[in-house]
């Protein structure tokens, strides 16, 4: 009996229905020999452009760039394998650079493992408790406000390399950064700043003489070029590289740059914790690592259902958002037992992805294998690529990630509301975090909302006779005048606007026999909405005035019927409309 009730529950909610929503869905409708030529093709070229990406967003974190290339290896194909959206490309993303930077610097590797971890499995409480569709009611200014900070921030780390400082230390805050940065502008080299430039000139050009071949896969190999020739010819003016600048050592062996070997299995609390020292992993340890992790899955979730969202509107799909949350906190939960950071829906790689043809998740997965085989094969060529011009990427991202012109746009036409909260999101996130900017933001977007909704609702006392002897409503007939009154009330009851609306009930005059509220313009109402109702139905009796509610729409209805209004000893009568309830007080009267 016990085990039938759990199925059904279980059915009900239909979990089953989560896991690889999109993958089932592409075989139920079919996969051609031509579909898979189609992703094969797409997965490739997505894969070429996330090399050098996933290897600068992993350097700005502040881990080795294998560690960004193992992250889309295992969390691209998990994801897409299990995930609710048919073309989405998952791996590390810019917009986590500000939360993990942070993390990294006080935790170590183990910290960022373990915070990465943490994140995958409240997003798999927060996919199996269908929670995908709240993310949709976070506040546009919100979402571009901290989008625009993390833009900001992202590129503000960059200054480090595509000027070649050398920092005496490395600050967490935006303006202790900006400071350092400053001290340190006497070691800026040009050779540096020359390789980022020549980058950044060829990532803007390429795309305006061909689209067919992304600028990142010629402006890289050209730098990684420059760079070389630079290093031999000119040694007084060597700029670093990924060879220069990591080291790792596996099973004894120490290599320069990237490992060419795939992403191996391990513990991710035995990696090195702050300072290479080890982490002591504690129920304390965790406690501190669940802020960061949150800020993980609120991001995370956002950004991957953004991203979902986006390339419906360009392919004309459908995501299921529960089954993307959930895929996303199982690739999260395992890529840190392989070495990878933090993973989110990549939206210029998911934008790629469609515009290279990908028809299913297959072409996710192909981009996973083939980062997979550039480790394998390609690793002594990657230690060539110069630091200045993964900077320069990471600084054309952060500009596109930015959207300035929609920014200003907000700032010209939107209400001061809007206005007031993208601002504060945006300077909230530069000088603190996403999550104090998020989280400051929802809830100032929330009031000034509350107060919006509190000026719309509108209250409106009839009474039978104005004060020049004429009649005051039409409404009222001739001969309930002086004795009945029309209270109108339009708009939601709720918290925001429940004082407000019974406020002019204050003026009601103490000869009235019968007030009737007239609520069919009431779409809402909440508690206090309700509270408000009762106290104004006690002072009206208190008064000896019958009170007739009409027009009562379902959801007022159902909480005056759950409350017992009509049980309770005053004098209270409900009515469907207003006539009905002008042929009662005549009754009465």
């Amino acid at each position: 009996m016990a085990r039938t009730r759990y199925r059904a529950a279980f059915d009900r909610i239909k979990l089953r229905d989560l896991p690889a929503g999109a993958m089932r869905a592409v075989w139920r409708e079919g996969y051609t020999r031509r579909d898979l030529r189609a992703d094969l093709l797409a997965g490739l070229v997505v894969g070429i452009v996330a090399l050098p990406l996933a290897m600068a967003l992993a350097i700005a974190v502040g881990v080795a760039p294998q560690y960004g290339l193992y992250t889309s290896i295992v969390a691209g194909a998990v994801v897409a394998a299990l995930g609710g959206s048919r073309l989405q490309v998952t791996g590390p993303t810019a917009a986590f650079i500000v939360i993990l930077a942070p993390i990294y610097s006080r935790f170590g590797m183990s910290g960022l493992l373990l915070s990465g971890l943490l994140g995958g499995l409240i997003l798999i409480v927060m996919g199996l408790a269908r929670l995908g569709q709240f993310i949709e009611f976070i506040p546009h200014p919100v979402t571009t406000g901290f989008t625009a900070g993390i833009a900001m921030v992202i590129a503000t780390l960059q200054i480090k390399d595509v000027l070649g400082l050398s920092l005496s230390r490395a600050p967490e805050s935006f303006f202790d950064r900006i400071a350092v940065m400053w001290q340190a502008r006497g070691s800026a080299s040009l050779s540096e700043l020359a390789i980022a430039a020549a980058t950044l000139a060829l990532l803007l050009i390429v795309p305006r003489v061909t689209k067919r071949i992304p600028a990142p896969l010629v402006a890289i190999p050209v730098a990684g070029l420059l760079a070389a020739g630079l290093n031999h010819w000119w040694p007084t003016h060597a700029v670093a590289t990924i060879a220069t600048r990591f080291h790792t050592t596996v099973g004894g062996h120490l290599f320069s740059g990237v490992p060419p070997l795939p992403p191996l299995p391990m513990l991710p609390w035995h990696a090195a914790g702050p300072g290479g020292a080890p982490l002591h992993l504690s129920l304390a340890t965790v406690r501190e690592l669940l802020g960061g992790a949150f800020a993980v899955a609120m991001l995370g979730g956002i950004e991957s259902l953004l991203s979902a969202v986006i390339v419906d509107g360009m392919a004309g799909t459908k995501h299921d958002p529960d089954a993307e949350l959930l895929a996303l906190g199982i690739g999260n939960l395992v890529t840190p037992f392989f070495g990878g950071i933090p993973a989110t829906g990549a939206i210029a790689r998911t934008a790629t992805n469609f515009r290279s043809g990908a028809r299913s998740p297959v072409a996710s997965i192909v981009h996973a294998l083939t980062v997979l085989v550039a480790v394998i094969v390609l690793a002594p060529f990657i230690g060539y690529l110069p630091m200045a011009g993964l900077a320069a990427l990471l600084l054309l991202v952060a500009w596109n990630m930015s959207e300035v012109k929609h920014f200003a746009h907000i700032l010209r036409v939107a209400p001061r509301s809007d206005v007031v909260v993208l601002v504060t999101c945006f300077v909230l996130t530069v000088v603190f975090d996403m999550v104090v900017a998020v989280s400051v933001g929802v809830v100032l977007a929330a009031l000034l909302f509350m107060r919006r909704m509190a000026e719309i609702t509108e209250a409106r006392l009839t009474a039978g006779v104005a004060d020049d002897g004429r009649a005051a409503s039409d409404e009222i007939p001739a001969d309930l005048h002086n004795k009945v009154a029309i209270y109108d009330i339009a708009g939601p009851l709720f918290f925001g606007a429940a004082q407000k609306a019974m406020g002019s009930l204050g003026t009601v005059s103490g000869d009235l026999k019968v007030l009737i509220m007239r609520l069919d313009r009431v779409p809402v109402m909440d508690a206090t909405g309700l509270v408000a109702l009762e106290s104004a139905i006690s002072t009206l009796n208190g008064s000896g005035c019958l009170t007739i509610l009409t027009g009562l729409q379902q959801q007022p209805a159902g909480l005056v019927a759950r409350a017992g209004l009509e049980q309770r000893p005053w004098r209270l009568e409900i009515r469907p409309d207003l006539a009905a309830g002008l042929a009662l007080a005549r009754a009465t009267l």
